[in-house]
């Protein structure tokens, strides 16, 4: 396998301008070929989806095409695709379509290390028809979810478990398949939010027990949107609310109004990108790499985490040699996302420091608010440094350059 992070560079026009960027879990810089595949769709006849004009089978073509990237992005069956606003606007919608199979006595998991966005929507559907949430904890000392977490609060009337493939705020990558058995035990759906998750793991829902799999695009060099993945069977079993005259087509039953077809251009063409990382990065007019799409994304995957993790371990070095850093990700299994406080230092201080030097780190909670409270960090959070495929070791040291500069000046 090789990566070379020089050429994968190149296709990224943001970079150009010279910065550092480590906003990746926020939302990831895009490459040519995703901007390209947007423009082609726009500049092309288009209309709603059907066979009679080039317009309607362009865009129907379009959705055909994205499906099927997702589904060999993340292992599953096209037809169980579902593509939305954002992944937050997903889930609460399949909360509430749930929640009509739900009754008083029933329970719903959710824990304490997820964003939000995998928390609320299960708590307000709960609250809406009297069923019961059960909150799994995680060890703010290791950052871990354990199985044993989740089995505490588990009983005969667990209907739903909604758990972070991987804890946007400390990398946490908690063994979902572990927990997906023992909610599968307990006759439990389990809700898998792999926003963060399928932007550093090779994924397949099937093998991780997930029913449902939540994840969004733009975190992985794609546009603005969300998508779902279930088994069709399950889809049709589900009865969302939609307009009269809208399909009851699965998986278009779940997809509110006209998709954004150029955005789905661009998700197929992310993946695509994501495809050939592992043969050297896309270059321009040339064949893809050897292989179908799903094993190039497998090769991909496995270049990808050893050179992030090759970047963590140089800037988790850097840190323990910078005082008074306290770096919160400390998971045996994390993606290549750090959370750090500064004693006696504001990091939105930090954060404001680093921009003015072209270093993109931001300072937060992330949405992650239970996960930040339970961290003894409140409401703030703490500065969040995360690597994306294109971030080089460069990058990393104009990081902890720019950190210990910070940490020379007086505080204010």
């Amino acid at each position: 396998m090789k990566y070379d992070i020089d050429a994968v560079r190149s296709h990224f026009p943001a970079l150009e301008a010279g910065g550092a960027h480590f906003e990746g879990p926020a939302g990831t810089q895009t490459p040519r070929q995703v901007i390209d595949a947007v423009t082609e769709v726009l500049a092309n006849p288009l209309s709603n989806r059907g066979a009679a004009t080039a317009g309607e089978r362009n865009a129907d073509r379009t959705v055909i095409e994205a499906r099927r990237a997702m589904a060999d992005l993340l292992g599953a069956d096209p037809a169980g695709v579902v593509f939305g606003r954002s992944a937050t606007q997903l889930t609460y919608d399949f909360a509430r379509t749930l929640a009509k199979t739900w009754a008083p006595g029933d329970e719903v998991v959710v824990t304490r290390l997820d964003h939000d966005a995998n928390i609320r929507p299960w708590v307000q559907a709960a609250r809406a028809v009297g069923a019961t949430v059960r909150w799994a904890d995680f060890d703010p000392a290791t950052g871990e979810l354990s199985p044993a977490d989740i089995a505490a609060v588990l009983s005969e009337r667990t209907r739903l478990v909604a758990v972070t493939g991987a804890s946007n705020l400390i990398g946490t990558r908690p063994d979902l398949p572990a927990l997906a058995r023992l909610a599968h035990a307990r006759g439990a759906l389990f809700h898998v939010d792999g926003v963060h998750h399928a932007a550093h793991s090779f994924v397949d829902v099937e093998a991780l027990g997930a029913d449902f799999y939540v994840c969004s695009p733009y975190k992985f060099l794609g546009p603005h949107l969300g998508v779902l993945a279930a088994s069709p069977a399950l889809l049709e079993s589900l009865a969302p609310d939609k307009l009269a005259p809208s399909t009851d087509v699965v998986p278009e039953r779940f997809e509110l109004g006209t998709l954004p077809y150029e955005f789905l251009a661009g998700v197929r063409a992310a993946v695509d990108f994501l495809a050939d990382l592992a043969d050297g990065g896309p270059s321009a007019g040339s064949v893809p790499g050897t292989g179908g799409r799903r094993e190039r994304l497998e090769r991909s995957f496995a270049a990808l985490e050893e050179h992030e993790e090759g970047l963590r371990l140089r800037m988790e070095e850097g840190l323990a040699g910078l005082a008074p850093v306290t770096l919160h990700s400390r998971a045996a299994d994390r993606t290549p996302t750090l959370l750090l406080t500064l004693e006696g230092r504001d990091t939105q201080d930090a954060y404001r420091f680093l921009a003015e030097r072209g270093v993109t780190a931001p300072s937060g909670s992330f949405y992650a608010l239970e996960a930040s409270r339970r961290l003894g960090l409140g409401d703030t959070g703490g500065l969040r440094a995360g690597l994306a495929p294109y971030t080089d070791a460069r990058d990393v040291d104009r990081l902890l350059e720019g950190l210990a500069d910070f940490l020379r000046r007086p505080a204010i």
